[in-house]
């Protein structure tokens, strides 16, 4: 049950399970319900998926497709299934599975209205797969009560605003707040299916071929700025014409923003810290002839920005190590240009990342910041003179944003912030063509 934090980690162990049809909806429901529970248990969305894809390498394509909707979609309306369960139980469950595929269950009831008799049909199933036979009856009882109770329940949900706004409330209340006119739209935009945005290589390809060859095989696109596509369809990437060619990659416009943002001019020596998987690594090389440090903290993380490099012809120099420990990592060389892309809350892009809304807690923005301010302070003096750092988040809270870049400029009497499109910041709201990002530019005196 969710009150104004994140689900606390608990055990998601569970018993062995009992095998189900490979086509069924019922298998769905019960591998999204392991997904959902590992959330539950403070892991990762993009952990527990791949998990699971680990666990039943036996998934169709369809298949896993399924579970991927489910789970997505499930933590995206988590709030609601939330206040339902609060009405159906007299009792929080002690069993993380049965209470996952709850909550899966009411979102696919929902969102399915015309398959009610086969969600409660396949739920049981999925049941009896997640804990024998035991618990059957109750996930019965339960998914008929909320057919049974639809009107109430949606006026319960109406008046209850985690459930109506699918947020935590401190998170409603905290952007209500900071955002008072565009708290509302925020909100919206993040309970919306994100788009999928490519970004061309332009080292290898025109955004007019691409666009072509992507509409020769059934994928109509849109252009945004000079070097990006927006699917009108999102797709599998490996399935797009291009990709394994290097002639573009997947990366929001918002965040393509950055490359252009920081400046760089051939020649130049570049730090990305905290560069993985490598996407803002790859579109400043593909942008400029320089000589770019990928940094990242993550040994398999900094693995996925080699790879990235190598399908698009890129080269880049990378090093495993913390922003905050320069002495492990730097050679002494002073850089012409710093991209500070900076850990933050991520509350930018939660419609990417659903389980970031129920796992973050209200004190971890302020915690985000006293890391953000340590990389600022230590990476300050790796800057030449003369030289600008772009600090750059996927977040839409001023403490990691506005009032973060004010406080460092203040601190720092060579810091000069420099005019991005005629404002001292660039603060991307989420929206239609991007998810929310923020961005400043900062230049050492000389």
């Amino acid at each position: 049950m969710i009150k104004n934090r994140p689900l606390r980690p608990r055990s998601a162990a569970r018993p062995n399970p009992t095998p189900l049809p490979a086509d069924s909806l019922a298998l769905a429901l019960s591998i999204a319900a392991e997904v959902v529970a590992g959330v539950m248990a403070g892991h990762s969305l993009n952990d527990g998926l791949e998990n699971v894809w680990r666990a039943h390498p036996e998934l169709s394509p369809s298949q896993r497709g399924a579970v991927m909707d489910l789970s997505y979609g499930t933590l995206r309306d988590y709030g609601r299934a939330a206040c339902q369960l609060r009405r159906l139980l007299q009792q929080a469950l002690s069993e993380p599975h049965i209470d996952a595929l709850l909550r899966v269950a009411l979102h696919r009831l929902e969102t399915r209205p015309e398959q009610a008799h086969t969600v409660v049909d396949q739920s049981v199933e999925a049941a009896a797969r997640i804990a024998g036979g035991g618990l059957k009856a109750l996930v019965n009882g339960v998914l008929r009560n909320a057919l049974r109770q639809q009107e109430s329940l949606a006026l319960a949900m109406k008046a209850d605003s985690e459930a109506a706004l699918r947020h935590p409330r401190w998170w409603i209340e905290r952007l209500r707040k900071n955002n008072p006119r565009d708290w509302a739209a925020i909100l919206s935009a993040n309970n919306q299916h994100p788009p999928m945005t490519l970004r061309v290589n332009r080292r290898r390809a025109t955004r007019d071929a691409v666009a072509s060859a992507l509409a020769a095989a059934g994928h109509a696109t849109r252009p945004l700025g000079d070097w990006a596509l927006q699917l009108v369809q999102p797709a599998p990437v490996a399935s797009l014409p291009g990709f394994a060619e290097g002639l573009f990659s997947v990366q929001d416009w918002g965040a393509q923003h950055a490359a252009s943002l920081l400046d760089v001019e051939p020649g130049m020596r570049v730090l990305d810290a905290c560069a993985a998987p490598g996407g803002k690594t790859a579109h400043l090389l593909e942008q400029t002839d320089c000589e770019v440090l990928a940094l990242d903290n993550d040994p398999v993380r900094a693995k996925r920005i080699t790879a990235n490099l190598e399908r698009l012809g890129l080269d880049a120099e990378m090093k495993v190590g913390d922003a905050r420990t320069p002495a492990e990592w730097w050679n002494g060389k002073h850089f012409d240009r710093i991209l500070a892309d900076v850990p933050c809350s991520g509350s930018g892009v939660v419609r990417r990342h659903p389980d970031i809304k129920w796992l973050r807690r209200y004190d971890d923005i302020g915690k985000f910041a006293i890391i953000q301010f340590s990389i600022l302070e230590t990476l300050w003096p790796l800057l030449k003179p003369g030289g600008k750092m772009l600090y750059a988040t996927c977040s839409v809270f001023p403490e990691e944003n506005s009032l973060q870049v004010a406080r460092f400029a203040t601190r720092m009497p060579d810091c000069r912030r420099l005019l991005l499109d005629g404002s001292l910041e660039c603060n991307l709201l989420p929206n239609a063509d991007h998810d929310g990002f923020f961005f400043a530019l900062l230049e050492k005196a000389t």
